[in-house]
């Protein structure tokens, strides 16, 4: 390996024939670069996605009720009915493996009527009522001020956490929104806080538009007493919602008096189960990646054996000699692995960069046009360039393998006969 004789004869020996020794690495060269790249679109695919479930705690469900298909106990079927706040105290008591059960109450929306005034200005905001570990359910950046406490639960105060589509609506830019008030369905609320969601860089208006309030205080404003509106359930890392669903949604209609068997009166959405099924989907499409580029990877080195295979023969009197003048079957053979070797690696290499060119390409077009809807920050981890450097230092020995094979078992005197 560190023989400069050795490299010299490796260098003669490629630039013997340079368009065949280009067209040679060109196969391998494309499979890798196939690979990578199936493997960073199928990444930025996945990033897209995933990007729909924000950055809420996977490990949660939300609830919310329906019109019961069923009578019981009396009572008729398409029945309407709320959550109460004590279900939450329920659920607490009742099942320790969950770690939050926020309860949520909501009304208006971005694109509804106006529903908040500022001097002369209106808007239509989303406004949630909420409880302080929301924050942590649904993490977010508080750029100024804070988010609601459990002070301000108890106290029922009037005060609002804002988006910075609300700010951007309401107020003037460079005007500072903390400690003024906004009318939120005619009712005064001061603003502690403003935010914006990680995941979106508070660019969706659905996340921008949006105005916490304490729980207490939106119930106590907008007539909603101790209804709730929906919860929303997160269990501990040690526990999968998905195996709690059951008993929870069971718990729930023995409190409001649904029956056992009503599977439409409560209304449920597993975000565990959600993105255990995406996560499964975007393995499977991995490993498609993985398996294609192989495949193309493969006829590069079924490639490179061939063509080593006519240098062989090409090189059979100038190998007799070697054997001839003493060279060991080894060192014959270890040239032509080296030959081999580099080859794949120095056209593997060129194809990891090549592509490497294209991802960044990709995403300096995402950066400059904007994001794209289920696809963004298309990307390789470096775990998988080793995996593809191993790729390619295995193919190459196993490309050279045959031919290698092939040159040590010729006698000396046989090879110098050949013409």
């Amino acid at each position: 390996m560190f023989s400069r004789d050795r490299w010299d004869e490796i260098l003669e020996a490629l630039n013997a024939n340079k368009f065949r020794t280009l067209l040679t690495a060109f196969g391998v060269f494309w499979g890798i670069t196939i690979l990578v790249l199936l493997l960073a679109l199928t990444n930025g695919l996945k990033n897209g996605v995933t990007a729909d479930f924000g950055n809420f705690a996977t490990n949660s469900m939300f609830i919310w009720t329906q019109q019961t298909s069923k009578p019981y106990k009396g009572l008729p079927k398409g029945r309407r009915f709320n959550f109460k706040l004590d279900d939450v105290a329920s659920l607490k008591n009742d099942f320790p493996q969950l770690k939050y059960v926020s309860p949520r109450n909501q009304l208006g929306g971005y694109s509804g009527a106006n529903n908040v005034i500022r001097g002369t200005k209106t808007g239509a905001f989303q406004v949630n009522g909420d409880y302080p570990e929301f924050i942590k359910q649904q993490p977010m950046d508080i750029i100024q001020g804070r988010f609601v406490s459990y002070s301000d639960i108890n106290a029922k105060r009037k005060v609002c956490v804002i988006g910075t589509g609300v700010v951007k609506g309401m107020y003037d830019k460079g005007e500072r929104a903390l400690g003024t008030y906004i009318k939120i369905n005619g009712v005064n609320f001061m603003v502690i806080g403003t935010f914006k969601v990680s995941n979106s860089q508070g660019d969706k208006e659905e996340d921008a538009n949006t105005i916490f309030v304490p729980f207490t205080a939106f119930g106590q404003a907008f007539n909603f007493a101790d209804n709730v509106g929906w919860l929303a359930v997160t269990a501990h890392d040690n526990t999968n919602i998905t195996s709690l669903k059951p008993q929870i949604i069971e718990s729930l209609k023995s409190r409001r008096k649904v029956h056992p068997e009503d599977d439409r009166a409560i209304g449920n959405f597993d975000l565990a189960e959600a993105f255990g099924r995406v996560n499964g989907l975007f393995s499977i499409l991995s490993f498609v990646g993985y398996f294609v580029g192989a495949l193309v990877l493969m006829s590069g080195i079924i490639g490179i054996s061939n063509i080593m295979l006519i240098v062989v023969k090409e090189r059979t009197k100038e190998i007799g000699v070697r054997r001839a003048l003493g060279a060991s079957p080894w060192t014959i053979k270890s040239q032509i692995l080296q030959e081999s070797l580099i080859l794949t690696i120095l056209s593997g290499m060129v194809g990891i960069s090549f592509a490497a060119a294209v991802i960044w390409g990709l995403n300096y077009a995402l950066d400059m046009n904007g994001p794209v809807e289920n696809f963004a920050n298309p990307s390789v981890s470096m775990s998988v360039v080793f995996i593809a450097l191993f790729i390619l230092v295995v193919s190459g020995l196993l490309a050279g393998l045959i031919p290698a094979n092939s040159a040590t078992k010729m006698k000396p005197v046989d090879a110098l006969r050949i013409e």
